[in-house]
C-alpha cells in the first residue's frame, strides 16, 4: 500500500495501521508500519479461505488520514 503527503516536516510522514483485519488474517500477513509493504508471515492455506480482506489505515504527522481496502 502506498500514500504519499505532500507536506514538509512531520506533517510529511505517513504511518500505516490496520483499521480492521480480522484474527486469523492478522495472523498472516504483516503490515509494515512504516513503509506499507503487506508481506506473508506463512504459507496461504486455500482451505481456510479463498480471499482475505484487509482494512489499511494511512495517518500522516498532522492527524489526516485515509482507509483502503485490501482484498
Amino acid at each position: 500500500v502506498t500514500a504519499t503527503d505532500e507536506d514538509e516536516g512531520l506533517n510529511g510522514h505517513v504511518k500505516y495501521s490496520y483499521q480492521t483485519v480480522s484474527l486469523k488474517t492478522s495472523e498472516i500477513f504483516h503490515l509494515d508500519g512504516g513503509t506499507g509493504a503487506i508481506t506473508l508471515m506463512r504459507n496461504l492455506d486455500f482451505e481456510e479461505g479463498n480471499f482475505f480482506e484487509l482494512e489499511v489505515q494511512v495517518r500522516d504527522g498532522g492527524d489526516l488520514f485515509d482507509i483502503a481496502k485490501v482484498v
